[in-house]
């Protein structure tokens, strides 16, 4: 490619990425899936966020009984998996993975727009209680989307805690055979992206347009040049290419250290802030899920050691159980943490009123 092609090229991405970075600002997260040898898959995600979320891990049991949390229009169901869930403001479930190896991640999108709700609407789930639903009630991706196509609730939104903003999300979903699932809700309408390619899920834009950029990137080959910056677009393009291109290993381990090598090269630098961009915001904390191992890894960006809980040990009739965290997440735990949990009283999702 002749130098003078590469640069038009180069700022056409780069005016494509300013418009729809105008499009939708939001704060950043990023959640990738990695496609690996000997069936190995492994999900990871970064929470970014303006300010220190409170975050804690949980053991959530089989058996749980639950509603959606909107009053008396609301879904009512028992937890049929146990759950591993990293919670925010201990008022709702962000992340989290269930004893069958499905995850779910919750990250930001400024455009969502959720269905009218009320007494005579369909029944509501409360956002701060959309992922735990999945986790709970699916063991795979299909399955999880056979159900959403029914759309026999309807989401419904309240405000972040501590603030005057409404929380605007969508939903990732993946399982111990690769599949994924996006969820949105535009224009009021329940969109789901469900196929093994969506491995990479941001921010603004919508989806759709996320795989447009991408597209672009695509034609001028990450080995040329990627973009640089933390928007969601640019972090899009560079997780995409970088989960595909590691190496297939096939020691697990150093599968999931190319894994966390990726999500910390589109994780947004601890204490930057970006004044006249709000959506620029720090990484708090990664998570990496090995599916087929069952393990879920947790990192903070203020902690010294990455440390993991193992599925496989834990006894999912038992009680619900709190590791926590701490401010900041600083605690500094390392290694194996499965045993540092404690019985606890489950907190309450963050309902919306009647």
């Amino acid at each position: 490619m002749r130098a003078t092609d590469m640069c038009r090229r180069y700022l056409l991405g780069l005016a494509a990425g300013a418009a729809l970075f105008a499009f939708g600002a939001s704060q950043a997260c990023t959640r990738l899936v990695y496609l690996g040898a000997n069936n190995d898959v492994i999900t990871a995600r970064s929470m970014d966020w303006m300010a220190d979320i409170p975050t804690n891990l949980w053991i959530f049991p089989r058996g749980v009984q639950r509603t959606g949390e909107t009053g008396r229009n609301t879904v009512h169901w028992t937890s049929k998996y146990g759950s591993v869930i990293t919670s925010s403001w201990d008022v709702g479930t962000s992340d989290g993975v269930n004893e069958k190896g499905l995850e779910a991640n919750i990250l930001w999108l400024a455009e969502s727009e959720y269905p009218q709700f009320g007494p005579h609407t369909r029944p509501g789930i409360s956002v701060s209680i959309w992922a735990q639903y999945m986790l709970d009630n699916f063991a795979t991706v299909s399955e999880a989307v056979a159900a959403l196509q029914k759309e026999a609730f309807v989401v419904v939104t309240d405000k972040v805690p501590g603030t005057d903003k409404k929380a605007t999300v969508h939903l990732s979903l993946s399982d111990a055979t690769g599949d994924s699932a996006i969820i949105e809700y535009l224009g009021g309408k329940q969109i789901i992206d469900h196929d093994r390619k969506y491995q990479v899920m941001t921010n603004s834009p919508t989806f759709d347009q996320q795989l447009a950029l991408n597209a672009y990137w695509k034609e001028i080959g990450g080995t040329v040049m990627l973009p640089g910056t933390n928007r969601a677009s640019d972090r899009f393009v560079r997780a995409s290419f970088y989960v595909n291109a590691i190496p297939r290993a096939d020691d697990p381990d150093r599968a999931v250290a190319a894994v966390f090598s990726v999500i910390r090269n589109v994780s947004v630098p601890y204490g930057i802030t970006t004044p006249d961009q709000p959506n620029i915001s720090s990484t708090r904390w990664r998570t990496v899920f090995d599916h087929k191992r069952k393990v879920y890894f947790f990192e903070s960006a203020v902690a010294p050691n990455v440390f993991w809980v193992n599925l496989n040990a834990i006894d999912f009739a038992g009680h619900t159980r709190k590791l926590e965290l701490g401010p900041y997440q600083d605690h500094p735990f390392a290694g194996d943490a499965t045993k540092n949990f404690k019985d606890t009283e489950p907190f309450k999702f963050l309902g919306v009123k009647d």
